[in-house]
């Protein structure tokens, strides 16, 4: 399950760390030397884990024939692709992160200023109290305490004020604001320091960020006493600014993350192929030199204690190593035969892209046709991407519940929030429609749908009521 949620673009470094901490377990090259020297570590090893453990298992009991079998050093099968198309992936340059992250910045910043030692230990305090939209949301008493309780740093509220005001100056601008308004001036302030005219928008915001956020524009208008042109232009340098400044680190597909997709799905006239991405996982064997040591014991005296203490400490790191071994041939095979029974039932959207052409899918649909447990499918669903012709998805994007039709067809609630978000997207800013009239035009294309379904659906959208999609 561990393996299973590990994402395709660090596989790599996962299957690295096993490579490192298992010396039984090695990539498809030349194996190494049986020298001396491979022995005389075995030996230290072997030392080393009888020191450690005190105890150990009866020697005797060890059947090496279980570990020197012919052919155990061929490659993992678990690298599935299609072999009518084996070069297919060959030439994809698939993204990496390259980008410091948010807090690293920060802390590179942190880095360039000269802070006295306990300064310093309450701006990374602050910092790591960041939320992933780079807020500061607790109370300053609040974290006065941590910093006391947890750290014995003992600092007042107006210290800690201090070095509050000191990260607001780093990038991005509006960093460690406690609201939105706070965020919002931040970057204002900025850009007034840098000489641009923000003071109609600072006062906006310090006076009427209420009515701003209601779109009651007509008060803002007369309480600032604007023109028409001049309140667009307030409203348009607010609406530039960032209002959250940490870049929504838990969101995948943003600036700072890029999606390695697991899967890829080609429509090769009108037959869809679909291929695993295998490029993050290395070919994996048994290291011959630890089958070499036991076939070398099995033909040696079996009384020497230390050649005893050795083979059980190279007996358990075959062990890991086929586990390991067999755990990344399980993913695989979960993985695919999971995106399998995906792309089986919505075939057509992966002929034609139409989300309207989405079939109505839940997990236990995929489970039963896969045999695995709903809980596996749903960790699958939720954190592994394909890429299509159309663009690359979420695989949790293709599960939706069903509505009815009045010819009594079953559809997506997918295929009902497409056409209810391209009903928003068409209407006239200046008269948005209802959720009233959005029922009805759903309903006027046969759709049996509540006025509190359509509500729901366009919460889940993310779009916000007629009156705050009105512009001006």
């Amino acid at each position: 399950m561990k393996l299973l949620q590990v994402p395709t673009a660090n596989l790599e470094e996962r299957i690295k760390e096993e490579l490192e901490e298992n010396p039984a377990l090695e990539l498809d090259e030349a194996a190494h030397d049986d020298s001396d020297e491979m022995r005389d570590e075995f030996a230290e090893q072997a030392d080393e884990y009888e020191d450690a453990d005190g105890s150990t298992e009866d020697y005797d009991s060890v059947d090496v024939s279980e570990y020197v079998h012919e052919g155990d050093d061929e490659i993992g099968d678990y690298r599935t692709r299609d072999d009518n198309y084996p070069e297919e992936d060959d030439g994809k340059q698939l993204p990496f992160k390259t980008e410091t992250t948010f807090y690293e910045s920060l802390y590179l910043q942190l880095g360039m200023l000269s802070l006295e030692e306990t300064q310093k230990k309450i701006a990374e305090h602050l910092i790591g109290s960041l939320d992933e939209d780079g807020y500061l949301r607790r109370e300053t008493s609040a974290i006065v305490d941590d910093l006391a309780f947890r750290q014995n740093i003992v600092a007042t509220v107006q210290e800690v004020e201090g070095i509050i005001h000191l990260i607001q100056q780093f990038d991005p601008a509006g960093v460690a604001a406690r609201d939105l308004p706070e965020c919002l001036l931040l970057q204002l302030y900025r850009q007034k320091a840098e000489g641009k005219d923000v003071d109609t928008a600072i006062l906006a915001i310090e006076k009427y960020f209420d009515e701003f956020t209601k779109k009651h524009y007509e008060k803002i208008q007369r309480g600032l006493g604007l023109t028409e042109r001049e309140l667009k232009d307030v409203m348009q340098q607010i609406i530039k600014l960032n209002p959250k400044p940490g870049g929504n680190l838990a969101e995948v597909n943003k600036a700072e993350s890029y999606i390695v997709p697991d899967f890829f799905i080609q429509n090769n006239g009108s037959r869809l192929e679909l291929t695993l991405n295998g490029r993050n996982a290395p070919e994996l064997r048994i290291s011959e030199g630890y089958r070499d040591m036991m076939k070398e014991y099995d033909r040696g005296a079996k009384k020497d204690k230390r050649q005893k203490e050795a083979v059980l400490f190279i007996k358990q790191k075959i062990d890991a190593a086929k586990w390991f071994i067999d755990a990344i041939k399980q993913r695989q095979h979960t993985l695919l035969s999971t995106m399998e029974a995906i792309m089986d039932h919505q075939h057509d959207f992966f002929i034609t892209g139409d989300e309207t052409n989405l079939r109505p899918m839940i997990l236990k649909d995929i489970a039963e046709k896969t045999n695995l447990d709903i809980s596996t499918v749903s960790r699958v669903a939720s954190s592994k991407f394909v890429q299509t012709e159309f663009g690359t998805y979420r695989l949790k994007f293709f599960f939706s519940e069903s509505l009815s039709t009045e010819s009594g067809e079953e559809v997506s609630t997918r295929e009902v929030k497409k056409i209810l978000s391209d009903l928003i997207e068409a209407e006239s800013k200046k008269r948005p429609l209802s959720d009233e009239r959005l029922t009805e035009l759903l309903q006027e294309k046969g759709y049996n749908i509540a006025r509190r379904t359509v509500a729901k659906y366009r919460e889940q959208l993310n779009i916000p009521v007629a009156r705050l999609r009105k512009e001006l």
